[in-house]
């Protein structure tokens, strides 16, 4: 069976985080011809997304800061950063999230209404095992909407499998071989604690998360927090 490990490299750099995984098997990712809750959700999530925009600099804000401090602490790609970023962007820019299928629609929502980067991929695109680690900057890498191989740097904290990255910078950009897609039936869901003073609100968001997956695509879902204690989870 199919394993998700934090390995040590990634520990001895982020001792204190937290990652939320989410399996869940046998969903259906579909709108069936209606993508207005998926908007709605959308929509009201973007709402609730403002609290996270308070201060007058955009990377003044808490969810921002504490990420961008993050990314300080491995080598990147210049420019990267983390997802809750990037969506915030477009909320305070006015450019609204828009729907792509059922299981990210969710996560996004998620990740907007908490401020946590949020992601998921396709379990049955996996080879061997997953990995929250350091690249050795020899993993292929296509990301999405791309064509070229583009790997990480040696010390970039990656998800990845035998094959290749999954996600380059941690959370910035997913690789297109193992995307969600109306196909998955199988899918590893993750959020990302940084702050540990925002506990609580981490494993709210967890359990919302998986409580939206469940009702709107059924399904069996088992959720874990991991931590440096422990690390590992089965798929």
């Amino acid at each position: 069976m199919k394993k998700f490990i934090v390995e040590q490299e990634f520990w001895e750099v982020f001792p204190d985080v937290k990652i939320g995984i989410i399996v869940s098997k046998d969903i259906e990712n579909m709108y069936n011809n209606d993508e207005s809750e998926y908007k709605k959700l959308l929509v009201d999530a973007q709402i609730t997304a403002e609290q996270h925009l308070q201060a007058a600099v955009f990377s003044d804000n808490p969810s921002i800061k504490v990420w961008r401090q993050a990314f300080q602490q491995f080598k990147t790609k210049k420019g990267a950063r983390s997802s809750i970023e990037a969506l915030l962007k477009r909320v305070q820019n006015g450019q609204g999230v828009g729907t792509i299928n059922p299981l990210v629609d969710i996560y996004n929502s998620i990740s907007l209404s908490y401020g946590f980067p949020c992601g998921g991929e396709d379990i049955d695109t996996f080879v061997g095992n997953v990995c929250l680690t350091k690249a050795n900057g020899k993993e292929a890498f296509i990301p999405l909407g791309s064509e070229i191989d583009a790997p990480p740097y040696e010390g970039e904290i990656v998800y990845k499998d035998d094959c290749g990255a999954i996600c380059r910078c941690w959370n910035w950009r997913e690789s297109i071989r193992t995307m969600l897609t109306p196909n998955t039936t199988n899918a590893f869901l993750c959020l990302e604690l940084v702050d540990i003073t925002r506990e609580a609100e981490f494993q709210k968001a967890l359990h919302e998360l998986a409580h939206l997956v469940e009702t709107k695509l059924g399904g069996t879902h088992t959720v874990i927090v991991l931590d440096r204690e422990h690390s590992t989870i089965k798929l």
